[in-house]
C-alpha cells in the first residue's frame, strides 16, 4: 500500500497482517482522487476519515496539502498504527480520534469541506450514514460526501445524491450540499 501523490508519493504503507481492515485499493484510491481532483481546492479543505482503518485515505488527504484531517477509528491497532504512520511521514495534521463513527456523528458539530466513510461492508448502519450525516449538517457550502459501500446499496435516490462509481468491488457515492 502506497501513498499516490502530493508531498508524501511513493511512500510506503506497511500495516501489519492482523489489523481487522479492508484497505481501499490503491487502484480505487487513486481512483477516487481523479474525481475529487476536479472540485477541490486541497489546500483549503478540512477532511474527516470515518472508519480510518489503516489511515491510507488520511495519509492520502494530507499528502495533496490538506489543512487538517480527522481520521476517525474504534479499533486501538488501527488508532496506533495512523498515529505511528503520521509520527514515521512527518505528518502534524492530522488528528486520530479513537471512536465509535455512529456515535461521533451524534454529537458532532464541527463542518468539513470532505467526509469520507468506508465502513465494514458487512455494518447494518451503512445505508444511514449520509442521513447522519446531512441532519448534522456537517458539511460546509460545497462539501462532499463519499460513502464506499458494496455494490448490493443503491443511493441514486438520496436528496444529496451527486454521483456513483464502481472500481470492481468497490463502490463511491458521492453526496453534496451543494455544488457549484
Amino acid at each position: 500500500m502506497r501513498i499516490i501523490a502530493g508531498s508524501l508519493k511513493g511512500r510506503r504503507l506497511n500495516p501489519p497482517a492482523n489489523l481487522p481492515v479492508r484497505p481501499t485499493t490503491d487502484m480505487a484510491r487513486e481512483s477516487l482522487f481523479d474525481i475529487l481532483n476536479n472540485y477541490v481546492e486541497y489546500e483549503e479543505c478540512s477532511v474527516m476519515d470515518l472508519f480510518a482503518g489503516t489511515g491510507a485515505v488520511s495519509l492520502e488527504f494530507v499528502s495533496r496539502g490538506v489543512k487538517d484531517v480527522t481520521s476517525v477509528e474504534i479499533n486501538n491497532q488501527c488508532v496506533d498504527f495512523i498515529k505511528q504512520s503520521a509520527l514515521r511521514l512527518g505528518v502534524s495534521n492530522i488528528h486520530v480520534v479513537r471512536a465509535d463513527a455512529f456515535d461521533l456523528l451524534k454529537r458532532a458539530y464541527k463542518k468539513f469541506d470532505i467526509i469520507f466513510a468506508d465502513p465494514p461492508y458487512s455494518c447494518e448502519g451503512l445505508p444511514q450514514l449520509p442521513n447522519l450525516v446531512f441532519e448534522k449538517e456537517l458539511l460546509n457550502d460545497n462539501g462532499i460526501f463519499v460513502l464506499e459501500h458494496p455494490k448490493e446499496h443503491d443511493f441514486a435516490q438520496h436528496p444529496h445524491f451527486w454521483q456513483h462509481r464502481a472500481y470492481g468491488k468497490v463502490n463511491f457515492t458521492f453526496f453534496a450540499q451543494q455544488i457549484t
